[in-house]
């Protein structure tokens, strides 16, 4: 059980970094929409850590 937790965790980790990478490429980033992504990626981190 939660060997598969962390696997999701390190999915949506990994979907948050591609995420991240494809707004940056773009030509003029939404830096709203990278606070956010990062926040919440940061937040999928601090779990993995304390998991």
């Amino acid at each position: 059980m939660e060997n598969s937790h962390i696997s999701t965790l390190r999915a949506r980790h990994e979907a948050l970094k591609t995420k991240i990478r494809n707004e940056l490429s773009r030509p003029m980033p939404d830096t709203y929409l990278l606070a956010k992504l990062k926040k919440q990626k940061l937040q999928l981190k601090e779990s993995l850590s304390s998991s």
